[in-house]
């Protein structure tokens, strides 16, 4: 039987690919972002006991209630937005499910969608999936700063969409209030939604604040504001996510959302609720990882590489253009056969491959982890 590719320009994620690289050859990977460090064990008590208590059926579809009701503590202590737990924040099934429902509630055929490159890697295809047309706009090497100017003459009456993603993946790179100001001015009096990707919100460093949609009521009124409890707790593998966002755009979003997943793992979310009450592991969650960032720094300092500025998430991205002019594919891949350690090259999250000689590593590492890849990096 014949068939034609909704999606014939895509194949396996970089990710993916890296991975498996990594496992083939047994290399250090630094590639995909996930911690080799286990969650807290208070945490998995907590799921077990809510198992073993018989919350093992369906949650309702937009979360449980006391999850819902611990976010929205959470966001109004630490952004000062007031999100109704009944209306206004849904339950996912990790933060790229989120994504794929926003996208879909608000775009249809035609409609144009500003993607900031490089850009984690599920938002071109979920946009084209729906009918729309991506528009790229790329941050600044090597800073990865944001052209606003850029940005104000892309902007249309087409523009149904803009997708942020702060702390930045794959950079590294975040918001200021500058930023923020500007991004008002053109949104202004228009149509445009904006979608906020902020999986790494809890992870920020040196003394910056996270400048959250939710910050800003005339931000946040045409937002989704996407978030994630696997970064936050190091539990990539449970896959559970939300989105704060209006009531009218919630119900759009839970459209979609129910004919997605439906409903996220009950005992989980379960358990996190309770967990989110110790408040002192998501605040200090700054300080856990910028030790793992600058810790990394330190024992690459000797070698080749080059650090590039990293704001926040758990990613370094390192120039290695002193060590070769390979292509970034091409390098990772030696780096990961040769010397041990898979990255990802960024190249492949343009949608034209632009290649600035550099590599994302990430440090969500264990202590010994860090110094076996460092060592290494600093033979290479």
């Amino acid at each position: 039987m014949k068939f034609q590719s909704k999606l014939p320009d895509h194949e396996v994620t970089i990710f993916s690919v890296m991975t498996q690289l990594a496992i083939e050859y047994d290399a250090i990977n630094l590639s995909q972002g996930f911690p080799d460090f286990d969650t807290y064990p208070e945490l998995i008590t907590r799921v077990e006991k809510f198992m073993r208590e018989g919350h093992n059926q369906y949650a309702p579809m937009q979360g449980v209630m006391p999850l819902r009701e611990r976010i929205a503590e959470k966001t109004y202590d630490m952004y000062g937005a007031q999100y109704d737990p009944a209306t206004e924040i849904t339950v996912t099934s990790g933060a790229t499910e989120a994504v794929f429902a926003a996208i879909s509630a608000v775009v249809q055929k035609d409609d144009e969608v500003i993607i900031f490159e490089p850009a984690y890697d599920a938002y071109d295809p979920v946009v084209r999936l729906n009918g729309g047309i991506p528009i790229y706009v790329q941050l600044k090497f090597p800073d990865y700063n944001v052209d606003w100017d850029e940005v104000k003459n892309t902007v249309s009456s087409k523009t149904k969409l803009i997708i942020l993603n702060y702390p930045h993946n794959p950079t590294g790179a975040v918001l200021s209030k500058e930023d923020i100001s500007y991004l008002s001015n053109i949104v202004k009096n228009t149509n445009t939604f904006i979608i906020s990707d902020e999986a790494y919100e809890h992870i920020i460093f040196d003394g910056l604040q996270h400048q959250s949609m939710s910050r800003y009521p005339e931000l946040a009124q045409r937002s989704f504001v996407i978030c994630s409890f696997g970064k936050t707790y190091h539990t990539t593998g449970w896959k559970i996510g939300y989105c704060l966002a209006p009531e009218p755009l919630s119900i759009e979003f839970q459209k979609i959302h129910q004919y997605l997943t439906f409903a996220s793992n009950t005992p989980i979310q379960l358990a996190y609720a309770e967990f989110m009450q110790k408040k002192d592991l998501y605040l200090d969650l700054p300080n856990f990882y910028q030790q793992k960032r600058d810790k990394f720094l330190s024992l690459t300092s000797e070698s080749r590489f080059k650090a590039l500025p990293c704001k926040g998430t758990y990613y370094q991205m390192l120039d290695y253009s002193q060590i070769s002019n390979e292509p970034d594919l091409e390098f990772s891949r030696r780096l990961t056969v040769e010397s041990g350690v898979a990255a990802i090259p960024p190249s492949t999250l343009y949608h034209q491959k632009h290649d600035h000689k550099v590599l994302r590593f990430c440090f969500a590492k264990k202590s010994e982890t860090l110094e076996k890849a460092a060592e290494k990096l600093c033979r290479v």
